[in-house]
């Protein structure tokens, strides 16, 4: 009878290290899939957007002309820099569209166990900090028995930038996170392996 507790004990043991070891490889990986959606997220720059181009363009000319200027000894001071004199000191207004703010589509970044977020977060997060730790405490939660994983992304934008509206991301992010996810279970795995 003793031994057969024994053996009772040992099988509940591996079962206990089994789920535990279940538990937080999903978790790692689902933390892997938020870092790189939240990453190949792009924030807004301006000097790519098509109505800033011109600036863009005529800033560089003047950048270029004053580094060509410092060919010439006669231009330079006694320090190297480039004397006023000679230097061209015009620029164009580099500007975003009313009502713009950096970061909104990757702070909208959400996480949810059983059922997809609903609606906007209203974080804006040019890092991607604030959303990935806020990703990283609902995966916390994650127990063996959860159905699903959710990565969503609601801002009205989110299917346009996916499909390529942005040169910072012009593959998407989701698609491509998808291709990666073996990868990033793999890791996972050798990562808690006891």
């Amino acid at each position: 009878m003793a031994d057969n507790d024994s053996f009772m004990t040992s099988i509940n043991a591996f079962v206990a290290t089994a789920k535990a070891n279940q538990e937080e490889v999903i978790r790692a990986t689902g933390i892997k899939i938020l870092a790189r959606l939240v990453d190949m997220s792009p924030v807004g720059n301006p000097e790519v957007w098509a109505v800033n181009q011109t600036a863009v363009a005529y800033n560089k000319e003047v950048f270029d002309h004053n580094e060509a200027l410092k060919s010439d000894a006669a231009n330079l001071t006694k320090t190297g820099r480039l004397k006023r004199k000679a230097r061209v000191s015009d620029g164009m207004d580099v500007k975003a569209p009313a009502g713009y703010t950096g970061g909104r589509f990757r702070g909208n970044w959400q996480v949810s166990l059983d059922a997809p977020a609903t609606g906007e977060t209203g974080v804006i997060d040019k890092s991607g900090g604030a959303t990935k730790a806020a990703g990283g405490l609902v995966m916390a939660s994650f127990k063996v028995g959860t159905k699903s994983i959710y990565f969503c992304n609601n801002v009205p934008y989110a299917y346009l930038l996916e499909f390529g509206h942005s040169k910072q991301a012009p593959g998407g992010m989701v698609r491509i996170t998808a291709e990666e996810f073996q990868r990033f279970f793999t890791e996972s795995v050798q990562e808690v392996r006891p």
